[in-house]
């Protein structure tokens, strides 16, 4: 997902994103510890989204 995708959501939504990809994020690192992930960049991928969708939260606000 495009940071200009994230801009046209509103708050609600965003929060309800950054919920879905921490979930996301900890299944993830669960999976990785008990051997049964394959790709590994797929928990830096999540990190990075989580980021994306924490920052277009933060720019709503101050805007």
């Amino acid at each position: 997902m495009n940071y200009t995708e994230l801009k046209d959501k509103d708050i609600k939504e965003l929060n309800e994103l950054v919920k879905e990809k921490k979930k996301s994020l900890f299944v993830l690192r669960h999976k990785l510890r008990t051997m049964q992930l394959t790709n590994t960049s797929e928990i830096s991928a999540t990190k990075k989204e989580i980021a994306q969708i924490l920052t277009a939260i933060n720019a709503k606000k101050g805007a």
